[in-house]
């Protein structure tokens, strides 16, 4: 079965990886990581994604321009702001935005 790749952006690290390892522990998602917006946009062309999950620590031009790159590339790719809270919250936020 081919996995649900969800691409997680966000500056922190750790925290990149702590919500990469809540995504993974659902066998049918898959988390892709990006640091930055570069990178971010770069997977984005490169990757079968499903959704784009954006977390904290890009400013708010890097967070819209990331926003216009997947519109005028992938027009139907959910991009859905991540505040924290919670694994509830996280798995909430994805199933909603893919079902």
């Amino acid at each position: 079965m081919k996995k649900v790749e969800i691409l997680v952006v966000g500056t922190n690290k750790p925290i990149m990886q702590t919500i990469a390892r809540l995504v993974n522990e659902n066998e049918r998602w898959l988390a892709v990581i990006a640091n930055n917006y570069a990178e971010a946009c770069s997977l984005c062309d490169d990757r079968e994604l499903s959704l784009v999950l954006i977390g904290a620590g890009l400013d708010e031009r890097e967070e819209m321009e990331l926003k216009r790159h997947v519109s005028a590339t992938r027009p139907r790719l959910p991009i859905v702001k991540h505040y924290g809270g919670g694994s509830g919250l996280l798995f909430a936020e994805i199933y909603q935005a893919i079902g």
